[in-house]
């Protein structure tokens, strides 16, 4: 499955190279400009450290919990759409952070059904958008509660945003004879992942089982897609009653303003992700680093707080920490993992971060994730950005 890899840009340089160009292109995404996906990382760097040299911590704990499961590092993963880009999909996705002793978040729009993904990982968190009508929504969650499992995302943060300066990556609705046609040279310029497909019956079909009743033909993600856009939009009355439906753990993903974070303690959620969608919803949002400290001092103290996105090494789950994120969400870094080496390929990610964030703590003189603070990290003027609220940062 390929040898081992050191960092997160390795593993998005042996996925570009591994993937056919339309889907190693879907990986990349973000929306417009660019604006918000470039701030996701750049931010990142614009954070320094203040490293201790002496009196350090021999040992370094990095368990924590994460909507009432326990995980051995600060990382989980984030749900993300038709992994297409390995056979095993979601599943060695899910194998991958079990192995690694965290948890899995797992789309609505995945190309594995949840029963296979709580096979392989017991910690796994369904994701769902608001899409269709009520008694739909109420069936998939009955049903991803019978699957096992253990808490729900409400993903509302996506806004339709259409076009890419540098050009959308091709995906055809469904892979029919035409579509094959034209698909034929990427693929064949590919012929590891293509190979790989071929071994396991055929390349991906591109359907969302999660979001088909059984018994009933699969939805392409496409004719998915279309639904969700035709549903009307959501409420924070439609938020609580979803939250009072799931009656579990419960995550609203893609809260950035400090209003939008007291509604939804008020919707009775427990955990939000501070998250722009990765950069692929409305450009020119922030990256939630900079909005995370704002939200945690408004409502941390009431609810679970994570950061989803820009993370690619350890010192950047350290830095959400110490800005007051209990845990932080990766997405694209496991996805390039899983386009480079499978299953193999995500574990190696989660060792990355988890080597940064040993690094890290020993630098700062921390034994804990849980002892770091805002004094460990530099912040510079003008670095955060306090969305929704009179009161600035």
């Amino acid at each position: 499955m390929g040898k081992w890899f050191e960092t997160v840009a390795e593993a998005r340089r042996r996925a570009k190279r591994r993937l056919p160009r339309s889907v190693y292109g879907a990986l990349l995404a973000g929306s417009e400009k660019g604006v918000s996906f470039r701030d996701n990382t750049a931010a990142f760097a614009e954070l320094g450290f203040a490293p201790h040299v002496a009196d350090l911590s021999a040992k370094r704990d990095m368990a924590t919990t994460v909507m009432g499961q326990q995980i051995s590092l600060p990382v989980i993963i984030s749900p993300t759409g038709v992994q297409a880009v390995h056979p095993d999909g979601e599943v060695a996705v899910a194998r991958a952070a079990a192995a690694r002793g965290t948890a899995m978040g797992l789309s609505s729009f995945a190309s594995k059904p949840v029963e296979e993904v709580v096979a392989a990982n017991s910690s796994t968190f369904f994701q769902m958008y608001w899409m269709g009508d009520k008694d739909a929504m109420v069936r998939r969650m009955e049903r991803a509660r019978a699957a096992g499992a253990v808490g729900l995302i409400a993903t509302l943060d996506w806004s339709f945003s259409n076009g890419r300066d540098w050009g959308s990556p091709w995906i055809p609705e469904r892979l029919d004879l035409k579509a094959i046609a034209r698909f034929a040279p990427e693929g064949l310029s590919r012929p590891g992942w293509l190979l790989d497909f071929l071994r396991t019956g055929g390349v991906p079909d591109l359907t969302v089982p999660n979001l088909t009743d059984p018994g009933e033909p699969p939805l392409t993600f496409f004719g998915a897609y279309g639904e969700w856009m035709q549903t009307p939009l959501p409420t924070w009355d439609d938020v609580a009653w979803m939250r009072e439906r799931w009656d579990g753990p419960f995550m609203l993903k893609g809260v950035c303003r400090v209003d939008d974070a007291r509604r939804a303690v008020d919707a009775g959620v427990t955990a939000i992700s501070v998250s722009n969608h990765g950069g692929n919803n409305l450009d020119g949002t922030p990256a939630p680093i900079r909005a995370l400290p704002a939200v945690v001092e408004a409502v941390g103290d009431r609810i679970e707080v994570l950061l989803d996105g820009g993370v690619r090494r350890g010192g950047d789950v350290v830095k959400a920490l110490a800005l007051g994120a209990r845990a932080v969400m990766i997405g694209r870094a496991y996805l390039w993992g899983l386009g480079a080496a499978g299953q193999a390929g995500v574990e190696n990610v989660l060792d990355i971060l988890r080597g940064g964030i040993d690094s890290a703590l020993l630098g700062l003189g921390r034994s804990s994730i849980h002892e770091l603070t805002p004094d460990d990290v530099v912040v510079p003027p003008g670095f955060t950005r306090t969305l929704g609220a009179t009161e600035s940062v």
